[in-house]
């Protein structure tokens, strides 16, 4: 079993107000397999919005802690954990 990693990625911002604009927190056996989820889950799209950066074993305690802190979801469990709403 392939072990999972924990990814935070960073958009260009997007035209509508959205908790994507803070970032998106993602646990994945890969970079290929956080994209897929990003892609199937959170933009129900074949193509991500620009991807300004991207950090693998984010240090989650770094993260916001005003909006992104207080509203993650599991990040030890393979799927999106910021923002919520996009796990299955």
């Amino acid at each position: 079993m392939k072990s999972l990693t924990r990814y935070w990625f960073r958009f260009e911002k997007l035209p509508s107000a959205s908790a994507v604009n803070l970032g998106c927190g993602v646990t994945a056996h890969g970079n290929e397999d956080a994209l897929a989820l990003l892609k199937e889950r959170v933009f129900k799209k074949p193509t991500l919005p620009t991807i300004l950066n991207w950090v693998a074993d984010v240090d989650i305690s770094k993260l916001d802690s005003k909006h992104v802190l207080p509203n993650l979801g599991n990040p030890v469990l393979r799927g999106v954990w910021f923002p919520q709403g996009f796990d299955g």
